[in-house]
């Protein structure tokens, strides 16, 4: 068994295929992303299809967070164009996080779902007139 970083994406990857299937009503957004380009592929999985596409190939531009917005609105607007709207993101075995999550966010924000729950409204930091009174009694029993 190869221990080098390809191989190991490579085997998260597959894993992670076994879970995420794309349908014609939910197709599977597949990201991938190299040293030079980026690209997002949305996929039918039971009629085993490309339904739409978007990549960095015809961009001057470097693969960095930036680009990675670009893409992730593109894929939105191509996914658009393809009616498509709700999607499951095949992450391709890189870590969910800088390009990988920029794609999926932005993507989001041009409208393109993820999801069938509404989003959770942030949580509010709880008031400091709570701790407070909190820590009198704890100075009280001293």
């Amino acid at each position: 068994m190869s221990f080098n970083r390809k191989a190991q994406r490579q085997i998260r990857h597959l894993r992670i295929r076994q879970k995420v299937k794309g349908t014609a009503e939910r197709p599977r957004m597949a990201i991938f992303i190299s040293n030079k380009h980026m690209y997002v592929q949305f996929i039918d999985d039971v009629a085993m299809k490309t339904l739409a596409s978007a990549s960095s190939l015809k961009d001057e531009a470097s693969a960095n967070l930036a680009e990675a917005k670009v893409i992730g609105q593109r894929a939105a607007e191509a996914a658009k164009a393809a009616n498509i709207s709700l999607v499951v993101v095949d992450r391709g075995g890189f870590k969910f996080h800088g390009r990988v999550k920029e794609i999926v966010d932005s993507a989001v924000e041009a409208g393109l779902k993820i999801s069938e729950k509404p989003p959770k409204p942030p949580k509010a930091p709880k008031a400091e007139a709570e701790k407070k009174p909190a820590d009198k009694k704890a100075k009280e029993k001293k």
